[in-house]
């Protein structure tokens, strides 16, 4: 007989629901808008290392809001958040699901540092406050010239495993790692973090990227890397692509795994145990 039981307690289930409120009253505090944005769109993300569940005849279930979010600021929205349901395929595991949830948020006029003081906030909200450590991945991996990407993020997995324990801000990555952040002054890094808790990775942010012909070549790259690895060719977002021509403000943005929050909040081991049923 199959389980129809919960994967999670009751008790962390409530426990859940309160940090859920206390995350909604944090932006409340600050006049940041929660918005809603589909779960379905007829397009996804070119990035290589994030897999798309495709839903034939509708389109992709979105790995995150972080583009629909984005048309929303260039529309003339301020500055915003979304709690709710992002969807990867082939992610499984103690701390992975197909299903999870994603808090992403967006501060206009904010760069990477602001925004990384404003994460600080919310987790010492969340979790209790206690110290950050500041690290560069080169500090974490070593020298990234001439070896691997996919060594490197193996390497780099690793090291966040062994940050523990403890509370650190990953920062300066490689610029071919910066994804849709800003290249630093230096050439050499990107405007991004990352931040590691206890050795979990916790949230990825940017001080967002804002033109749009630079978008479209790393889409171009992203294409080629998949057609390398012998992955699903995925077509680019134009009506992002749009958005961006139209005028992304200035701002910066992070991506949270809320599950993964919640479950140190409770001293839980896996997403499981904080959230409702397991997926499938």
């Amino acid at each position: 007989m199959s389980d129809w039981r919960p994967s999670a307690s009751i008790e962390q289930l409530k426990r859940r629901a309160e940090l859920l409120a206390q995350a909604r009253a944090f932006f409340a505090g600050r006049d940041v808008i929660e918005v809603q944005t589909p779960v379905i769109a007829k397009d996804s993300v070119t990035e290589p290392d994030v897999q798309s569940i495709e839903v034939p005849g509708y389109g992709y279930l979105q790995t995150s809001p972080e583009y629909q979010m984005k048309r929303l600021l260039a529309a003339g929205m301020p500055s915003c958040y979304q709690l709710g349901p992002a969807f990867r395929h082939g992610e499984q595991g103690r701390l992975h699901n197909p299903e999870f949830t994603m808090l992403e948020w967006y501060r206009l006029g904010f760069d990477h540092n602001q925004l990384m003081c404003e994460v600080a906030d919310l987790v010492d909200t969340l979790l209790g406050p206690k110290p950050y450590q500041r690290l560069t991945y080169e500090d974490v991996v070593g020298k990234s010239e001439g070896r691997p990407r996919d060594a490197l993020d193996l390497a780099f997995a690793e090291a966040c495993e062994r940050l523990t324990p403890g509370r650190f801000f990953i920062t300066d990555y490689p610029a071919d790692q910066a994804a849709l952040a800003r290249i630093n002054p230096d050439r050499q890094t990107a405007a991004r973090f990352e931040l590691v808790i206890d050795g979990i990775e916790i949230a990825n942010g940017y001080w967002e990227l804002l033109d749009a012909d630079e978008h479209r070549q790393r889409f171009k790259t992203d294409k080629e890397i998949r057609r390398q690895r012998g992955l699903p060719e995925m077509a680019v977002d134009e009506v992002f692509l749009a958005a961006l021509e139209h005028g992304l403000p200035e701002c910066a943005g992070v991506a949270m795994g809320f599950d993964r929050l919640v479950m140190l909040g409770v001293g839980a081991k896996a997403l499981s145990d904080v959230t409702a049923f397991r997926g499938s």
